[in-house]
């Protein structure tokens, strides 16, 4: 069987830490910010850990699985 191809623009959003959890940008941060509290930026700095069902779409989208 093949190698599968990563999908780049799935790699350049999304992180595998050792444990094998997804971690992502929140949305929310590109613009209009002045709207948004401050308190609310500090929370979008934040990465965000994916559930389990988008974690495993995730991972097979960078060859992982």
């Amino acid at each position: 069987m093949p190698k599968l191809k990563t999908r780049k623009g799935v790699a350049k959003r999304a992180r595998v830490t050792r444990n094998g959890k997804v971690l992502v940008s929140r949305p929310g941060r590109r613009h209009l910010l002045s709207v948004k509290s401050g308190k609310r930026r500090r929370r979008l700095r934040r990465k965000q850990i994916l559930p389990a069902i988008a974690a495993k779409r995730v991972k097979r989208m960078l060859g992982m699985m």
